[in-house]
């Protein structure tokens, strides 16, 4: 895990710039907590996603689960990187339904920003996000 302050650069500045204006798009009139991921697919393909919250709690949806949707639907299947961002100075998780969902579509290449609004970020590892996540596949000796 690294805590450092990103660099808007060619190679990012889209994907950041999507997940802040999920993050703006954001339905959060009961919590105020708007939410917004961003993934670049494996084959470089870019998904957003934004919490929606519903009256009848807690039956909405996480920007992680949004995401990861429409990544799902646009035919891809692996997160290669996902930013989450709040408005939050903050740095926030995701929810541990949001850690497992970016689990099932992750491979342990995968690189996880957790970012706040002052763009300041810590990077995380599939492992260290989830450490002996629930799954078929693991081989937990």
């Amino acid at each position: 895990m690294q805590d450092l302050k990103l660099i808007k650069t060619e190679k990012n500045k889209k994907i950041l710039e999507l997940s802040h204006s999920m993050m703006l798009n954001a339905y959060a009139p009961y919590s105020n907590f708007s939410v917004g991921a961003a993934i670049l697919s494996e084959r470089n393909r870019l998904f957003g996603g934004c919490n929606v919250e519903n009256a009848a709690y807690p039956e909405g949806t996480c920007a992680e689960a949004g995401a990861i949707s429409a990544m799902i639907a646009g035919g891809c299947k692996t997160i290669k990187e996902i930013y989450i961002i709040s408005k939050s100075e903050n740095i926030v998780s995701p929810c541990g339904g949001c850690r497992q969902k970016i689990r099932e579509f992750s491979s342990e290449k995968t690189k996880i920003y957790l970012c706040n609004i002052k763009w300041e970020y810590k990077l995380f590892s599939l492992e260290e996000l989830l450490p002996y996540s629930f799954s078929e596949f693991d081989d937990l000796k």
